[in-house]
């Protein structure tokens, strides 16, 4: 079992910044699903985007640094900041501490709008700051760069469980002694400029990509644009945002007196090796990646109170989570309680590991546990609990979190209480 404490939390996300301001807003059911800032889709339907709108980088970080960055790493930047106040981090060892961080895309839309440029306005207009903004690992060097920091700096590319790898991999790191304190997370997004306007005549390529791929729903309805977990469940909607932790070795967060707000005690991940955008229908890979989890915290399935899921509300994805999470959860003599916040935030890719953590670990502290909003008709395969409607009232001492992405990444989190 790994005695990692979670001391800080920091999220840029479609329902605003700070852990606080996101919790109570999933809490009470609104949904960050609008209309994209581009146009209606080319059906004449409208076209759902989950994007960042109470976002300006100016308040996080000074011009030259916005500057230089493509928003991701501003996104990164921010969420970093908060949690590093909240775990009220007045100086760092700086050969003891750094960044492990966790991006799907990097500064994409960087790249994008430099090869927008060029072909508009010819090469006199291609940013000059192109280079260090597109580079994946540059919200990790920013923010080892902003505190100082000389520890490890890694950056972490597995899709949309990019987050929970880099938050198990900083444990990982923590627990064999390489470091005291690092900050980990996942980022994804920026395609939009800050407060979700559109730039102009620039519109990022990837706004099409989704659709044209076939994950999109159909829907004239944001509440029923992304239903996780719903027998009705037709595809997604692209969110987007940044979630970032402080996470210490459990002896330094005590002998400090910090507020721990739980432990990281288990990870694990593998690869589904089935499809590169497909999981195996089976679900036994993801369920081994579960499993992992549990054997790494040294724990029986049964200790977990309530798990948060992928679920991103598609058809494939969530029957083989279904599976996954029936194979190893579904022979309990009570229903084990499961969530997904996907519906509140669309999928936000990278970070959609870590904002689940970030509503679990504050639920833990409310004796709350998240519901999964948009959904009103379980799918009746899955022999859990699906929480709908309203937060669960219950007492969650270990809380479960899981996050798959394209490529066949599989990753699983256990954290506890106390």
């Amino acid at each position: 079992m790994l005695d990692v404490a979670i001391t800080g939390t920091g999220i840029v996300s479609g329902l605003g910044c700070g852990s606080r301001k996101f919790h109570d807003a999933m809490m009470a059911g609104e949904i960050a699903i609008r209309e994209a800032p581009w146009h209606k889709g080319e059906s004449g339907r409208p076209s759902w985007w989950a994007i960042v709108r109470d976002f300006n980088p100016r308040d996080w970080m000074d011009e030259k640094i916005e500057d230089g960055t493509d928003m991701f790493s501003q996104f990164a930047l921010a969420a970093a900041k908060q949690a590093i106040g909240e775990a009220g981090l007045g100086t760092f060892d700086p050969l003891r501490a750094g960044v492990v961080h966790g991006t799907s895309m990097g500064g994409t839309r960087a790249l994008m709008k430099a090869q927008h440029l060029l072909e508009t306005n010819g090469p006199g207009s291609v940013p000059r700051k192109t280079e260090i903004q597109i580079y994946p690992n540059m919200a990790a060097s920013q923010i080892a760069m902003q505190y100082g920091l000389h520890g490890p700096s890694l950056t972490v590319t597995t899709a949309c469980a990019s987050s929970l790898d880099a938050i198990g991999t900083a444990a990982h790191m923590i627990a064999s002694g390489r470091a005291d304190v690092l900050i980990a997370g996942g980022t994804d997004g920026g395609l939009a400029l800050p407060g979700g306007l559109p730039d102009h005549d620039f519109v990022p390529a990837l706004y099409y990509t989704s659709t044209a791929y076939g994950m999109v729903a159909p829907s004239n309805d944001p509440r029923r644009a992304m239903m996780p977990f719903d027998i009705k469940r037709s595809g997604i909607v692209v969110g987007e945002g940044s979630a970032m932790f402080v996470l210490e070795r459990g002896d330094h967060a005590r002998a400090r007196g910090a507020d721990i707000l739980g432990y990281v005690r288990g990870y694990g991940s593998l690869a589904d090796a089935y499809h590169p955008s497909a999981p195996d229908p089976s679900g036994k890979w993801e369920a081994r990646a579960i499993e992992m989890a549990l054997a790494d915290a040294g724990m029986a399935a049964e200790r977990v109170d309530a798990l948060v899921a992928h679920a991103t509300g598609t058809p494939k994805g969530d029957t083989a989570e279904i599976q996954a999470i029936n194979r190893v959860h579904g022979d309990r003599s009570r229903r084990l309680p499961v969530a997904s916040v996907k519906g509140h935030l669309g999928h936000s890719g990278a970070s959609s590991g870590g904002m689940a953590l970030i509503t679990g670990l504050l639920g833990m502290r409310q004796d709350r546990f998240v519901f999964t909003a948009n959904t009103d008709e379980p799918d009746p395969e899955a022999r859990f609990d699906i929480v709908i409607s309203e937060p669960r009232n219950m007492k969650v001492e270990t809380l479960q979190i899981n996050a798959f992405g394209f490529g066949g990444q599989n990753a699983s989190i256990v954290v506890t209480r106390t």
